[in-house]
């Protein structure tokens, strides 16, 4: 696996975040954290959380081996896409039509009058969903190709659209604010599905979803056992894909029922702790995935110990330092990148002690990332989804306990505790031995010094941002 790859997902991520956090600042400014940013973020949770787990997690993780091994490649990519538009398009209809007592379920705390406001905004989010999908199957096929530039910038699509929308509407009154900003939603999907479409072309995969779509009547029984064995894998793969983000729904949905702006100070510490897992484990393993499966198909596992070494301690540095800074600083950056306008002291004060207590979680969630692909690449999505089932059963618990005396900072450090049990468990079922080679590294002391000196960098830069001089 090419450092390179990684670096290219890193970037791309790093542009999409840059754009994030100019259109979370111009969110923060513009509507604050109160009622009117609350329903928006419910009504943008649904189809996030249904994007994180079903397209870019668990769909990616079963389509790619099992397309890897594919002998009709054709055949199956497109009997895949038309099954699971179709599906999507019905569930879209569906919450159309129901948004009312869907957007009830998500958001319990609200009151009628909150629900009545949110739930056309959840109708209208929920569509991006059926975008991002197809999205993420040619981003699965590009992956395929070891190319991964497309889907990595075209993320900062959605951002610019939605910055675009905050700009042209900032000084409408904030019901019209969210309707603009649920239609730039759909806006970006359409523009990164526009993107995709595109690269696939060049790539050559249109002229061979074409060739599927006219064979598919006449041979598609050639590819029956692939589509069932895909169909096995997927549904586990949900559920060992989710623990993170039903994590964070699970916040969303108990904050509702503490007092107004819990939702937001949950979303903006979120978003700070989303920013190293993605740059760093999540671009990591989107492009070490394709590599470990080709590798582990041929029976190489000795090879993709070796890929995966320098990988384990390049994240034990870049995810422990982030922690210590972030930790050290949460305060001053939540200042610096939110407060402003409509979010005032109190709100920084509230969002930087939610944000201590979400990267504390920040290692284990993405070294869980890193081991979960030999389960994926080895088929093993059913152990993955008991893994997860187990560490979100304990990440409920602890919720439930936390909520009371800590409010909004118990939801994320429940979140926490739920990751550290994750990666137990992830390690226990790859295996001590794979566990133990991968630990053995000429990089373990560059990495341990790493993080050592992010921590006493960040205690410097605290001590000189709060001198009395």
């Amino acid at each position: 696996m090419r450092f390179r790859s990684i670096y290219t997902n890193s970037a791309g991520i790093l542009v999409s975040r840059i754009f994030g956090f100019v259109r979370d600042l111009l969110t923060a400014s513009v509507l604050g954290a109160n009622i009117y940013s609350d329903i928006f973020f419910v009504a943008f949770k649904l189809p996030n959380l249904f994007r994180r787990i079903f397209a870019e997690g668990a769909f990616v993780q079963s389509f790619l081996p099992t397309f890897i091994a594919s002998g009709h490649k054709s055949l199956f990519a497109v009997a895949v896409l038309i099954r699971f538009f179709l599906f999507l398009m019905g569930v879209s209809l569906l919450v159309t039509l129901f948004s009312e007592p869907i957007t009830r379920l998500i958001a319990l705390g609200f009151s009628d009058e909150a629900v009545k406001a949110a739930a056309p905004l959840v109708a209208i989010n929920f569509y991006y969903l059926d975008f991002i999908f197809v999205v993420t199957f040619f981003s699965a096929l590009l992956q395929y190709k070891e190319h991964f530039a497309t889907s990595a910038f075209s993320t900062a699509l959605l951002n610019i659209s939605m910055i675009t929308a905050l700009l042209l509407f900032r000084h409408e009154d904030p019901q019209t604010i969210v309707y603009a900003l649920s239609f730039s939603v759909l806006v970006g999907g359409a523009l990164q599905l526009a993107l995709h479409l595109w690269m696939a072309g060049r790539k050559g995969f249109c002229r061979m979803l074409g060739v599927g779509f006219f064979y598919l009547g006449k041979k598609k029984r050639l590819a029956e056992s692939e589509i069932k064995r895909f169909g096995r894998t997927f549904f586990p793969s949900v559920l060992g894909n989710s623990t993170a983000q039903i994590s964070s729904f699970i916040d969303t949905w108990l904050a509702s029922f503490l007092v107004s702006g819990s939702i937001s100070y949950l979303f903006y510490a979120n978003r700070l702790f989303q920013l190293p897992l993605a740059l760093f484990a999540t671009a990591a393993s989107v492009a070490l995935f394709p590599t470990v499966s080709k590798l582990l198909k041929r029976g190489l596992v000795e090879e993709a110990k070796s890929e995966s070494k320098r990988v384990f301690w390049a994240l034990v540095g870049l995810l422990g330092g982030a922690t210590a800074v972030g930790a050290v600083l949460s305060e001053e950056i939540v200042r610096l990148l939110f407060e402003r306008g409509a979010f005032d002291a109190g709100d920084t004060e509230n969002t930087s002690a939610v944000l201590v207590m979400y990267l504390a979680g920040l290692l284990p969630f993405g070294l869980a990332k890193l081991f979960s692909l030999w389960l994926y690449a080895e088929h093993r999505q059913a152990d993955a989804a008991k893994i997860a089932a187990k560490s979100l059963l304990f990440n409920i618990i602890f919720s439930l306990a936390l909520i009371g005396p800590l409010q909004a900072p118990g939801l994320a450090l429940a979140s926490s505790l739920g990751g550290w049990i994750l990666l137990m468990l992830t390690l226990k079922a790859v295996g001590s031995a794979i566990f133990l080679d991968i630990m053995r590294s000429k990089y373990a002391p560059l990495s341990l010094m790493f993080i050592a000196v992010c921590s006493l960098g960040a205690w410097g830069i605290k001590v000189f941002v709060n001198a009395d001089f």
